[in-house]
């Protein structure tokens, strides 16, 4: 199957966006930087972000709904232990009813996968010597501009792994080149680290072991690989991943104000999610609206004391004996 559709669709993105920057910025170089096509990367993240936010909040709904379903599904697998076929089955039948999905989590980043593999392209065809410029909608002089951007005298296009041929027909300086993808790398793999952390932190470790795994090859595991990988992205996308992940950092911090994260029994609050969920009075399983208020105490009722017979004699309390008359 063909990706030029893709590719069509984030060079149009980028373009457009370059168009409306290059007519507010200065057109040439400021601090041996191009600001109009940085900006235009920038951007791009900002567009797709926008479009995929709606999905971002059922990916923190489904989260929701499987940390409250834990202590069900802790119950079938003891149930059902050393019957895989049967607890598959009982696991689906208990998702569909309670309406969690647990591929949701992982949708918005299969979702961004295309777009990043689309920009890795289209920047890694920015090569003054490339045949057929014209690609994916772009004009002779968008692609030689493009292909001249810097940032901060090092070209978008070029990696920190760029070779020299590579680098002399950039018109780059190799150290400059390294030195700039190198920092980009470093903040990439700390900002990726973050977004992972952030998200641990405020919905808590899973108590299954498999997903514990995945959170902790989410946690370690994916910037660590960024190390080795990161030498072979064009700076251009370094500034893209760097820019989507401080988007993701902003995002996941207000879904997370709106849509609190389940508190289990017994723990502080922020103390992350282990355990059942407690329930909210108007909010549900998301957290949402005011806590359920507590039973109410029953109130203690004071048995009345009789008072005395009309005529009766005044009983002295020390003694228990009627008080003599004066």
């Amino acid at each position: 199957m063909s990706l030029d559709w893709i590719y069509y669709a984030i060079s149009w993105i980028l373009l457009t966006w370059h168009s409306a920057w290059d007519a507010i910025v200065p057109t040439g170089a400021v601090i041996g930087t191009n600001w109009s096509w940085i900006l235009a990367i920038i951007f791009l993240v900002v567009t797709i972000r926008v479009i995929l936010f709606p999905i971002f909040v059922k990916q923190i709904k489904s989260q929701r709904a499987m940390q409250a379903l834990q202590p069900k599904v802790k119950e079938l697998q003891e149930k059902h232990k050393g019957d895989r076929e049967t607890l598959q089955k009982e696991m689906m039948e208990l998702y569909r009813k309670e309406k969690a999905n647990p591929l949701m989590g992982c949708l918005p980043i299969f979702l961004q996968a295309p777009v990043f593999l689309g920009l890795f392209h289209v920047l890694r065809r920015l090569d003054p010597a490339k045949e057929n410029k014209t690609l994916y909608g772009w004009t002779v002089e968008q692609f030689n501009s493009a292909s001249h951007a810097n940032l901060f005298t090092a070209p978008i296009a070029g990696k920190f792994g760029s070779t020299a041929d590579e680098l002399a027909r950039l018109g780059a300086n190799g150290g400059t080149v390294k030195l700039i993808a190198g920092i980009l790398v470093l903040i990439m793999i700390t900002t990726t680290f973050l977004t992972s952390r952030q998200m641990i932190l405020k919905t808590g470790w899973a108590d299954d072991p498999q997903q514990r795994m995945v959170q902790r090859l989410m946690l370690y595991g994916i910037p660590l690989s960024l190390l080795v990988s990161g030498a072979i992205f064009p700076i251009g996308v370094i500034i893209y991943w760097v820019t989507n992940n401080l988007f993701t950092l902003g995002q996941q911090q207000w879904v997370l104000r709106k849509f609190p994260p389940l508190v289990p029994t017994g723990a502080k609050p922020g103390a992350g999610a282990r355990g059942p969920a407690q329930p909210t009075k108007a909010g549900g399983l998301l957290g949402r609206g005011k806590p359920a208020q507590a039973p109410a105490k029953p109130q203690v009722t004071t048995p009345k004391v009789a008072g005395p017979k009309p005529g009766a004699k005044p009983v002295n309390p020390k003694k228990g004996r009627p008080a003599k008359r004066r």
